[in-house]
């Protein structure tokens, strides 16, 4: 995909208080410390993120609109312990008011640290998606952390953990991975998978 305008809309805690404009939307998710700035600021090839050396800084939902035909949306990071409890308190919710209010929301960018395939706020994560209905797309960040003769043992794990056939892996730091992002970006936005009912809230409380 050829980037002719990136344009940061607005940071917001309500999912509902979006843009209303009906462009679909691709979200970016992950947990703390997951490398989601460097991601985004990677992918757009501009520093548009903060990168912070303190995870869980991100705590509001900022959209950003690409090419004025779709947004990408940076959630915040979830899954930060030493974060104060009122903070971590709040993450839940937020998402989980995204999820259930933005229609436009077409799919996701789920980021996995390659090197940390089986964290449980992750596969939380992955529950929440299921239960969502949310087209999404597996990514595992951090690559370059990995020696290239482990890569593929890294790679497998991560399919096995989370019951998927797809992984695109990806190193902000070595550049790798853009090409086949964008590649399935394009794809999700061609077929704009719309949720065609609202789902509810799970029924348990769930933390992350």
């Amino acid at each position: 995909m050829k980037l002719s305008a990136v344009e940061y809309v607005k940071g917001t805690p309500r999912g509902e208080d979006g843009p209303r404009d009906g462009l679909p939307e691709i979200a970016v998710i992950g947990r703390s410390n997951v490398g989601k700035s460097s991601l985004i600021n990677f992918l757009l090839g501009r520093k548009v993120a903060y990168v912070s050396r303190t995870p869980g800084k991100t705590q509001l939902i900022h959209f950003y609109k690409i090419n004025n035909a779709f947004y990408l949306v940076d959630l915040p990071g979830y899954g930060y312990a030493r974060a104060p409890k009122e903070t971590r308190a709040q993450w839940g919710p937020m998402i989980e008011s995204y999820f259930l209010k933005r229609s436009a929301l077409c799919a996701l960018i789920f980021l996995i640290d390659i090197r940390h395939p089986s964290m449980a706020p992750d596969l939380q994560m992955k529950e929440w998606i299921d239960h969502y209905q949310v087209t999404p797309l597996f990514v595992a960040t951090k690559g370059d952390k990995i020696p290239r003769g482990k890569r593929k043992e890294h790679e497998e794990s991560v399919k096995k953990n989370f019951g998927i056939s797809k992984l695109i892996v990806t190193s902000a730091e070595k550049k790798e991975g853009k090409e086949a992002l964008w590649k399935g970006i394009e794809e999700v936005l061609s077929e704009k998978p719309r949720r065609t009912e609202r789902p509810r809230p799970p029924s348990q409380e769930t933390s992350i």
